[in-house]
């Protein structure tokens, strides 16, 4: 690489230290004409060691790399990574090697010092620039350290297994004392003759006589004198067909509801009215909308088949890819704590998502108890004059449950060989999860009115496609980073408008094409300027201006400072969108003086704590694959768990915990209701 010739001598000397013991430190200078190997044997009670190599100094670029005992030895710069295993470094690597790779049980460790820095995060060598650098330094020498350790024994990888699924099978555990102490107290109110209407998860007795406190002329859905904000009632509200008839039959669809001119005029009147309760919003047929729900399961199941097949070929190409090439440059693991199990070279990775996978399920157990429950409460009375507490549709809980357990192998998939390329699996169904649990809040209170799955699922469709076209061009053209936040900005107004009007706010005109002009001047002119004082539905406009300002500070961001990280950014966005809504939720629950039963108190507190527990360890970053492989190196830390789990398989265990708490809260939030009339629950 001198750009000049130079003048140099040989020195040929007997190498006193060639053989490197275990758990001994041995110090050594390297540099381009003079690259180090050394030998080392595996003891009789060693199966595996770690070769930890550290150097005070980030540059000159250097290659460590393991080799079998065959000659010639690969120790120059144009062919180390002809043979074994190897690592770029900076200031630290780590290699771990298994006496079952190595026949003859020993083998050479290869030092290697780059005659330029590119590799490692370094300037662009002159050869790239095109120019010749007059300043090339000779003395590009660096000292290093080797030590190497006994790994792990095979015992500690029973025991970590054994620590993963008994922690979480202890949720399963803990979730059987509930159910058998609730249902102790129901068969205790039973005795007593005290059942309520409906207890909490869905039991409803059929002795308590709900029709007796019905006022007269008021039915399911209807809205009597004194939830009706101008004095006088509606229509008779969409009903389905008999209880006897069949519900498959394509006469029942949804569609069929919402094509009515005498409809459409209802619904004008009834969601624009100032002061909304929940039966103005639950007057389709109970059994229609809960098959439209049901949908979102189905779907989500052929999403998750469709997408992981894919996703899991790859993976496992990309694990091939490093076991055959040796380049441990190709994933970035946090190789002080990487633990290979057969072809998996971080085990311990994979093993600490097995809690998405178990709560997931076991949230699928907990949601099919309280559907069963409620099916018997409804065979038990006529549905129709059921009109207590928040309509029980368990679509969406399904749906969460099978996204929850979808995150776990994604994101086990993403860690068999954790790189930028494929980060967006580890992120797509934190997307869905984040979205679903959005539309599940809103659906509680607006279930006639919230998005059907094909609309919900093509949007999550867009987002993802977003995600990969940010991997690809989000690094620094400016002029997609314009055309995202202008995207982010509309989509955010034009949610906004349909939440605020209740999803009546229609862009078209009869008269003229200009209908669509005319209708947005009389909006803003009616509720801009007549009502600037006091808008007509306030509490929506207050969570609307904070959303659309939070949504727009994202825009902004992301245009100024062009995160590499897209995925993380996106998922961000959704999960600040998440809190705002769930916090605007329960304010405005506390304020119209319903209350928060001791269960979901318990599981908002301990949702608060284990994520905040969880984000500790989220942000302790083990590895960047936004830097080069040798610089994510130097943030890499030993085990920190029974010596097998690093902070981020800690991140994977608590954010399990309080994914499913999370899923809890909004599964019991409104149990409180289940004896309040639907006429009587405010709509916000």
């Amino acid at each position: 690489m001198a750009p000049f010739n130079i003048s140099y001598e040989l020195l040929v000397t007997r190498l006193k230290n060639f053989q490197l013991e275990t758990n001994k430190a041995f110090n050594f200078t390297a540099s381009p004409s003079q690259p180090q190997y050394f030998l080392y044997k595996f003891p009789e009670d060693v199966d595996s060691v770690i070769i930890k190599v550290v150097s005070d100094a980030v540059y000159p670029c250097s290659v460590v790399s393991v080799q079998d005992i065959v000659c010639p030895v690969y120790d120059l710069d144009h062919n180390v990574e002809f043979n074994g295993v190897y690592q770029s470094m900076t200031k630290q690597a780590a290699i771990t090697v298994q006496r079952k790779d190595f026949p003859g049980e020993q083998f050479f460790v290869v030092f290697v010092i780059k005659p330029e820095d590119y590799a490692c995060g370094g300037s662009v060598p002159s050869s790239i620039r095109g120019n010749v650098n007059r300043t090339w330094n000779l003395q590009r020498t660096k000292n290093l350290q080797v030590t190497i350790v006994p790994s792990i024994k095979k015992s500690v990888y029973v025991q970590a297994m054994f620590f993963s699924f008994l922690s979480f099978l202890s949720f399963y555990l803990g979730s059987v004392v509930v159910a058998f102490v609730h249902y102790i107290r129901v068969q205790r109110k039973a005795a007593a003759g005290r059942l309520s209407p409906e207890d909490g998860s869905g039991m409803m007795t059929s002795s308590h006589p709900i029709t007796a406190s019905t006022p007269e002329g008021s039915s399911y859905g209807a809205i009597d004198e004194s939830s009706s904000s101008g004095g006088q009632q509606l229509s008779t509200p969409e009903r389905g067909p008999p209880a006897g008839s069949d519900t498959d039959s394509s006469v029942e669809e949804e569609s069929d509801f919402d094509t009515m001119p005498e409809i459409e005029s209802d619904k004008n009147v009834i969601r624009t009215k100032v002061f909304l309760y929940l039966s103005d919003l639950s007057r389709k047929d109970r059994r229609i909308v809960s098959k439209k729900y049901k949908i979102y399961f189905w779907n989500i199941i052929t999403i998750a088949v469709f997408y992981a097949l894919p996703v899991i070929q790859l993976v496992i190409t990309y694990q091939t890819v490093v076991n055959v090439t040796g380049n441990q440059d190709i994933c970035y693991y946090n190789f002080l704590c990487a633990h290979p199990l057969g072809v998996l070279s971080a085990f311990n990775n994979i093993l600490s998502n097995v809690g998405h996978t178990l709560l997931g399920f076991l949230f699928l157990l907990i949601v099919l108890r309280r559907d069963i429950l409620h099916r018997r409460a409804m065979e038990m009375k006529d549905i129709y004059t059921l009109d207590y507490g928040i309509p029980k549709h368990f679509g969406l809980f399904y749906a969460m449950g099978i996204a929850l357990m979808m995150e776990g192998v994604l994101s086990a998939c993403y860690h068999v060989c954790p790189n930028y390329s494929n980060f967006q699996f580890d992120t797509s169904f934190m997307y869905m999860i984040a979205g679903l649990c959005m539309l599940k809040l809103y659906q509680t209170r607006h279930p006639d009115i919230n998005a059907s799955a094909y609309s919900a699922y093509a949007s999550f469709a867009v987002v993802i496609c977003l995600a990969v076209l940010g991997v690809v061009f989000g690094k620094n053209d400016v002029w997609f980073w314009v055309i995202f936040s202008l995207i982010h900005v509309l989509a955010s107004l034009a949610l906004s408008t349909q939440i605020y009007y209740m999803g009546r706010f229609k862009i078209d005109g009869p008269d003229s094409d200009l209908g669509i002009f005319r209708r947005a001047a009389m909006v803003l002119y009616t509720d801009c300027i007549q009502q600037c004082s006091r808008p007509m539905y306030m509490d929506r406009m207050v969570l609307l201006i904070v959303g659309n300002l939070v949504n727009w500070s994202f825009a902004i961001f992301g245009l100024v400072y062009r995160p590499r990280d897209f995925a993380s950014y996106i998922l961000g966005i959704f999960i600040c969108n998440l809190l705002l809504y769930l916090a605007f939720y329960i304010i405005m629950k506390l304020r119209s003086s319903e209350k928060l039963l001791p269960i979901p108190l318990f599981c908002i507190m301990a949702t608060a704590v284990v994520w905040a527990a969880a984000l500790y360890f989220f942000f302790q970053t083990l590895s960047s694959w936004e830097e080069t492989p040798a610089e994510s190196r130097e943030k890499n830390r030993p085990c920190i768990l029974m010596g097998f789990f690093d902070d981020h398989d800690v991140w994977h265990f608590l954010s399990a915990a309080a994914l499913f708490f999370s899923f809890l809260v909004l599964l019991t939030l409104d149990d409180d209701l289940d004896t309040v009339r639907r006429d009587k629950i405010p709509v916000f």
